[in-house]
């Protein structure tokens, strides 16, 4: 029964990719690598090489983990910082009122001197398209209302070409938007 029992702890147990041998004779134990005979059928040197495999029991996600979230704080920080709108410097007036409900906005800067651009909800758009841009944006809408926001600086005449622009698009009330006046 005794060379049963060495037989038999000669064999081993396995334990994540590895072979544990147990040598009854010398009171030891060894870690052998795991190792899978090829088959037959395969035409690697006439089947009688063997490879060595381990097996990979966990993969460790805590770095991915700790990567995503870094990721997901950068983002949640330089979000707000990449929406920014275009700096026009308002006209005061007296009797200025809040503007109340969803409206259109038309953004006219000092740069439409140059470049002859305005931006249109926050979408950078020629004057000659303008027109076109506005009937898109209306459709469907029963208030053909716009407000232009023009920079206090610009010539009247740069206003009544948007506003030009915008009554060929389809508007029917376009209202200029300004800051209210400052008290001395």
């Amino acid at each position: 029964m005794s060379a049963r029992r060495s037989r038999a702890r000669r064999q081993g147990t396995r334990e994540a990719g590895f072979l544990v041998v147990d040598l009854a004779d010398r009171g030891e134990a060894s870690l052998v690598p795991k190792v899978i005979a090829t088959s037959a059928a395969s035409p690697s040197r006439g089947g009688r090489t063997r490879r060595v495999s381990t097996t990979l029991a966990e993969i460790n996600v805590i770095p991915l983990v700790d990567v995503m979230l870094v990721l997901l704080i950068i983002f949640m920080v330089a979000a707000p910082m990449l929406q920014r709108g275009v700096e026009v410097n308002l006209p005061e007036a007296r009797q200025s009122r809040e503007i109340s409900g969803e409206r259109l906005f038309v953004d006219v800067p000092l740069a439409f001197r140059k470049d002859r651009r305005v931006f249109l909800a926050k979408e950078s758009v020629p004057i000659a398209v303008l027109a076109e841009r506005v009937r898109q944006a209306l459709i469907g809408k029963t208030d053909k209302q716009v407000f232009v926001r023009g920079d206090g600086r610009l010539d009247v005449q740069a206003l009544i070409d948007v506003l030009d622009a915008l009554k060929a698009g389809g508007v029917e009330l376009a209202g200029i938007v300004t800051d209210p006046a400052r008290t001395p």
